[in-house]
């Protein structure tokens, strides 16, 4: 079982409310099965809702935020931690030190931003931690069908994208996680060399 998982999603509610139900879902389920929220250290949005949902429930949660965002007031009070980064840049890398593994919410250009950063990293061999996506609802299925035209294409290799988990359910979606294997990475890394 993974300890920490990071969370990407919106810094808005959406207009779907079973985005938020998810969120609220997933939240608790990190909580019960004493997983570490670690999340971008918002109180609004989806953000707010899932760290809301895991703290009321008794999990652990802590916050990666921009000191920027401190200052327009957008950090999270109550959380069980909150690291205040110096930039967004920072903010990513420190979310992928502190987890395990990645699930990518319901969200915006942000939240696509974050988990592309945390699965070219994964396929570069810079770490090894799977990916999950929330598809709350077929949210994410233009992207995965993105995703299988780049494979056609020749652009990305099989097992990258064969380790990318796309699942509606908050427990189904944990357990595949624990359970996948990350793949070595890209063929061309190693015939030059490159090792994780």
């Amino acid at each position: 079982m993974r300890s920490a998982v990071a969370v990407y999603c919106g810094a808005r509610r959406g207009v779907v409310p079973v985005h938020a139900a998810a969120l609220a879902d997933l939240g608790e389920e990190l909580a019960r099965r004493r997983i570490r929220l670690i999340f971008g250290g918002g109180r609004v949005g989806l953000m707010g809702i899932l760290a809301d949902a895991c703290l009321a429930a008794g999990g652990e949660v802590v916050g990666v935020i921009p000191k920027t965002m401190v200052e327009r007031e957008l950090a999270h009070p109550g959380l069980t931690a909150l690291e205040v980064v110096g930039s967004m840049h920072e903010r990513k890398a420190r979310m992928a030190e502190l987890a395990e593994a990645f699930i990518a919410a319901p969200g915006g250009f942000g939240t696509l931003d974050e988990v592309f950063e945390a699965i070219t990293w994964t396929q570069l061999g810079l770490q090894a931690k799977p990916v999950g996506f929330l598809d709350v609802d077929g949210f994410f299925a233009p992207l995965r069908a993105q995703l299988d035209q780049m494979l056609a294409a020749g652009f990305i290799e099989p097992p990258h994208r064969e380790m990318l988990i796309f699942e509606a359910d908050p427990q189904r979606l944990l357990d595949a996680l624990a359970a996948t294997r990350v793949p070595p990475p890209r063929r061309e890394l190693l015939r030059h060399g490159a090792s994780r």
